[in-house]
């Protein structure tokens, strides 16, 4: 599945970051944003929840469940800030995103186009197309993409070549 390899290229892409300077890694983006420490760790968090949370659930033929956002983000902004190194911070976000690659590339194609619920409802609202791991990595895809695109035109913004 394509969206699993896209996955995977995020891993590739976190090892540039590990010559980032450490203010630019804990400087907001932007006015009331995040740093790009707290997105790294935002990306990981969600990484964690699927592994552990997702795709348990997926095999049984259940239905999928996520956490409300504001919390489980100001969580993850929160480990950002607790003082983990940024090298510790990157393995974990690389060593996360391999392991939940390997553990989407383990379950069958029937089981990833599968209809399930996500947090108890059958259809995206926004596209109305039904829920189903494939089309939750598909998501998570995208979120990566907004995120890493933050992070690059941020860096290039402050002279920091990705």
């Amino acid at each position: 599945m394509s969206e699993i390899s896209n996955l995977s290229n995020y891993s590739s892409w976190v090892k540039t970051l590990v010559d980032l300077d450490e203010t630019l890694w804990s400087k907001p983006i932007s006015k009331g944003k995040w740093s790009v420490s707290e997105i790294i760790a935002h990306i990981t968090a969600w990484d964690h929840h699927l592994l552990s949370e997702v795709i348990p659930s997926v095999r049984k033929e259940k239905g999928m469940e996520f956490p409300d956002f504001e919390p489980f983000n100001k969580k993850a902004s929160d480990y950002a800030k607790s003082g983990i190194s940024q090298s510790t911070l990157l393995v974990e976000a690389k060593d996360t995103r391999e392991l939940l690659v390997k553990e989407l590339n383990e379950i069958p194609a029937e089981k990833l186009n599968k209809a399930l619920t996500s947090n108890g409802v059958t259809h995206c609202p926004h596209t109305g197309t039904p829920y189903s791991l494939k089309y939750i990595v598909k998501e998570f895809t995208d979120h990566d993409h907004h995120h890493k695109e933050q992070i690059i035109h941020f860096l290039k913004k402050n002279s920091f070549v990705v």
